[in-house]
């Protein structure tokens, strides 16, 4: 029996934890990516009340744990899942895909993260690609 107890986030740290993942699956944490973060915590409603000195703070967070195991991005997703309220996981799903059109390329490992999220967040197929074809026409370049 596990004796651990059970990460609990904020539903501001489970969405952020959501974009960190989303720039993370790739290895690779790119400045845009980080500054995009930055931008959405400071201007989107959802992060009303919450403090954006501490988005440092949450980012390291989530990469300890996704770096603490094998399976660590099953469990950010499962803590994710488990913080938030269903109201707020579309959200979830929106922010990550902004994180990752952010750069100007969508990797495999970040489009294999995204059907993580849309199956574990029970986000409905059609849904999904609403919210897909959403941050394609914001993230268009020219």
């Amino acid at each position: 029996m596990n004796s651990e107890p059970k990460l609990t986030l904020s539903q501001h740290e489970a969405l952020i934890y959501t974009m960190v993942l989303a720039s993370a699956v790739d290895t690779a944490v790119k400045d845009v990516e980080l500054q995009t973060m930055g931008a959405i915590v400071r201007f989107l409603p959802v992060f009303t009340g919450f403090d954006p000195d501490a988005l440092p703070r949450a980012v390291e967070s989530c990469m300890q744990l996704v770096s603490s195991g094998e399976h660590g991005v099953e469990e950010a997703v499962a803590v994710i899942r488990d913080s938030l309220p269903p109201t707020l996981r579309e959200t979830a799903y929106a922010l990550a895909l902004d994180v990752i059109a952010a750069d100007g390329q969508a990797l495999q490992e970040e489009l294999r993260l995204l059907e993580i999220l849309r199956h574990r967040l029970d986000i409905d197929r059609l849904v999904a690609a609403g919210i897909e074809r959403g941050a394609r026409a914001r993230w268009a370049r020219g």
